[in-house]
């Protein structure tokens, strides 16, 4: 059940005092003397940290241990400076008024920080997927989770929730796979949604990948609530706390109605200027998932970001090995990359977007471009069109949405449908 929430009225937004009241009714005592974990996004996703840190550590005090875990998926861990910077405290204040607080990392690639808590079966699996089950996704999936979480007395996820490719919506037990998961499931749960594609996953409340993740929360013996936030710009339009599946499903029902935007006919070009918090491509692609569905067959998306250099601090070997195809290229070549990590294939996928693979030939839907620091002859080995980005004046796009051409000044955020 829900314990608190608040709506603002559409076009407004939260004030604290709102927001923390929400916290309080939803939280305050009901923790006292626990060992609590804290589970938060890292500095691609949009949301108050310092705020919330602030708020919740009051809220909290009476906690015998409180704990905050980044929960990274698969991300780069993030150093004592940038945890610092993430919620918004200075070394000062660490070494002294949050010294007793944990500031964690996940480590999905360490056998050693997980734990074994069950097994989604291949039965179960391919009953999850429906019409979306390929022999691709495997056999039983092993399900693995940060093993600190097993020491805790509650976990509290706290972060926002946005439309997302992979599973529909994201938020709520997102944080727990693939946010503090082992590989097993981050790639099953990634290459899930490539079969069933982004164009029928994101911005959907229900999807089967949502299923498969609440499938493996319900096998952490640790209790879970879930404190989900719609973030509007630089503020929040809802706080939803309580159970996890209900409050993520709250929040996805206002996260649609303020994230999505309904376009009359499709674009032919688009740039989607990629903001600095993704410094990799692997997060980066947001700004190219967010759009594809508003982009007519043959258009362009160029996914412009002049600060952004690295493909991938982590699976950068493996996209470079592999490069950027649609679906149904990897699938009718199963033999040649079924070794690949299938969250890089499912990554590879979602970037390229829809498409076909027949007779040995490869048709996007549309066309990718990128703009950006990486080079030319690096984007040509990515199978991905280049532009070099001081050719780009990004005010001589805007306004031209009449000409189909659309420009976008903060991607990755704000999904755009078109209307049916």
């Amino acid at each position: 059940m829900l314990e608190a929430k608040a709506t603002a009225e559409t076009g407004r937004l939260l004030n604290q005092n709102t927001i923390r009241s929400v916290l309080e009714t939803g939280l305050g005592g009901k923790f006292a003397r626990a060992k609590v974990l804290i589970l938060i996004p890292d500095h691609t996703r949009t949301m108050p940290m310092p705020l919330l840190f602030r708020m919740l550590t009051e809220i909290l005090a009476d906690a015998k241990k409180l704990d905050f875990m980044v929960a990274l998926g698969t991300h780069p861990p993030l150093s004592d400076a940038s945890l610092r910077n993430l919620i918004g405290i200075s070394p000062l204040a660490r070494r002294e008024q949050y010294a007793h607080i944990g500031l964690l990392n996940h480590a999905w690639d360490n056998p050693k920080a997980l734990a074994k808590i069950g097994v989604l079966t291949q039965g179960q699996v391919r009953a999850l997927a429906g019409n979306a089950w390929h022999p691709s996704l495997g056999e039983d999936v092993p399900v693995f989770i940060n093993k600190k979480v097993l020491d805790y007395d509650q976990i509290i996820i706290l972060g926002p929730t946005f439309p997302h490719e992979v599973v529909g919506f994201s938020g709520g037990a997102k944080y727990l796979f693939p946010g503090i998961a082992g590989p097993d499931m981050i790639n099953a749960t990634h290459w899930l949604g490539a079969l069933i594609t982004i164009m029928d996953t994101i911005g959907i409340k229900h999807t089967p990948v949502r299923d498969m993740i609440h499938a493996a929360a319900a096998m952490v013996p640790t209790p879970i609530t879930l404190a989900s936030l719609v973030v509007d710009g630089e503020g929040v339009a809802g706080v939803f706390v309580g159970d996890h599946i209900e409050a993520y499903e709250a929040a996805a029902d206002l996260s649609a109605q303020r994230h999505i935007i309904w376009v009359d006919k499709p674009f032919e070009r688009v740039l989607s200027w990629a903001p600095a918090m993704y410094d990799e491509l692997w997060t980066g692609a947001k700004a190219m998932y967010k759009l594809e569905p508003a982009i007519a067959d043959g258009g362009e998306v160029i996914v412009y970001a002049p600060h952004l250099e690295t493909v991938s601090h982590v699976h950068g070997k493996y996209i470079y090995q592999v490069g950027y195809h649609v679906r149904d290229y990897f699938l009718a070549q199963w033999e040649e990359f079924k070794k690949i990590p299938k969250g890089v294939l499912a990554h590879s996928t979602h970037l390229k977007g829809s498409g076909t693979y027949t007779g040995g030939v490869e048709k996007p839907r549309i066309n990718v471009t990128l703009a950006s620091r990486i080079p030319e002859k690096d984007c040509a080995r990515l199978n991905l069109g280049y532009i070099d980005y001081e050719e780009i004046i990004p005010d001589t796009w805007a306004g031209r949405e009449d000409a189909g051409i659309l420009f976008v000044p903060k991607a990755g955020e704000m999904l755009y449908r078109l209307k049916k």
